[in-house]
Formats: C-alpha cells, structure tokens, sequence
C-alpha cells in the first residue's frame, strides 16, 4: 500500500504540469459553465430555475424517485463518459476531443451550481454543496486521471507510428488498462453514493427550502 503510494505521489510530482493544464482546463470550465447562466435571457433563467424547483420538490415529496433506474442511468452515464474518454486515447486524433469531454462536464458542473445558488439564494450554496460533494468533485478528478493518461496514450501512439519510436505496446496497454478498471470501480461507487446517500442529503435540504 504505501508503496503503491510512494509511487503514485512520485508520478503526480513527474507531471505536475500537465496535471496542472488539466486543473486549470476543470476550473476555467466550471467558471465558464457558472457564469453562462447571467448570459441566458430573463425567459431562459426561469425556465432553468422552474425546472431545478421541480427536481428538488421531487425529491422532498419523494415523488418518481426510482432508486433502482437512477442508480443504472447513473452509472451507465459514468462510466460510458469514461469509456468514450479511454476509447479516444487509442487514436491519434482523439487528443482534442478529450480535452472537449473534461471541458463539457467541468461546464455543466460550474452551471448546475449556479443555477441552485441562482435559485435559492444564501440556502443554495448548502444546495449546491450537497449535490456536487463530494461525487461530483471526485468524478472530476476520475476524470483528469483518466483523461491524463488517454492524452499520453496518444502521444505514445502518435511516436509510434511517425516518429518510429520503439514502445511495448504490451505493458502501455496493460498500464492502460488498469487505470480503466480502476476508474470504473470507483465511478460505481460514486454513483451508489449519489443515489442513495446524496439523494437522502439532499432530501434534507429540501426541508429548509
């Protein structure tokens, strides 16, 4: 264990800075995505605070909750969103379309919070922290993880085949594998914890809306 530690510490370190392009591709998404709401129309915005007052009265009545479907639509959601990423790091032109996928998400990330903060005011900062903490943040983080080693993936297969280089394709796909393994494992788990533990938080905020 700490030696799979040791090791992991000393790869974030090697990478920092692409970690770094990363973190700052997730922020400046979430920040783009939080600041769209001011840009829809006054017809636009009550439509998006309509809609988020239906979903969380919903879930306060408990009304159409199939835990059951939110939990596969959920975790089908995940992990296709991991999957397509993973997929595009085993072609060459699937560098771009990555950073797109971590940006688009980051983006609905940034605008789901706002628009709670948007809808209720001081109480929607709690509102928005119940429904984004932590599985939201950590899928996040699932995600510059996986979409870091796709984008390697790329470049290895890109040396590869035009700049001749020599790599064991055998242990990069191995490797490769494993970090899909390991995202799926705890994908699933953030989906049974936004199912079933997030919903009941947010269940209680509702009361106090």
């Amino acid at each position: 264990m700490n030696l799979g530690i040791k090791r992991a510490k000393n790869h974030i370190i090697r990478q920092k800075k692409v970690y770094s392009l990363f973190i700052l591709l997730v922020l400046i998404s979430i920040l783009a995505g939080a600041l769209f709401l001011f840009a829809l129309s006054k017809n636009d915005t009550m439509i998006v605070k309509e809609e988020l007052s239906t979903f969380f009265n919903n879930i306060k009545m408990g009304n159409n909750i199939n835990y059951v479907g939110s939990l596969i639509n959920s975790i089908v959601t995940n992990l296709g969103y991991l999957l397509l990423i993973w997929l595009l790091g085993i072609s060459i032109i699937g560098f771009p379309f990555i950073l797109i996928l971590i940006f688009i998400k980051g983006f609905i990330l940034g605008f789901s919070i706002s628009s709670i903060i948007a809808t209720y005011g001081v109480k929607g900062i709690l509102g928005a922290f119940l429904y984004i903490c932590p599985h939201q943040l950590i899928f996040m983080v699932l995600l510059i993880l996986i979409g870091f080693y796709a984008c390697s993936f790329c470049i290895k297969l890109f040396k590869y085949l035009f700049l001749k280089q020599n790599i064991n394709f055998k242990i990069a796909m191995h490797k490769y594998l494993k970090i899909l393994f390991f995202a799926f494992v705890v994908a699933i788990l953030l989906s049974l914890f936004e199912t079933f533990i997030s919903t009941y938080l947010i269940r209680l905020f509702t009361m106090i809306i």
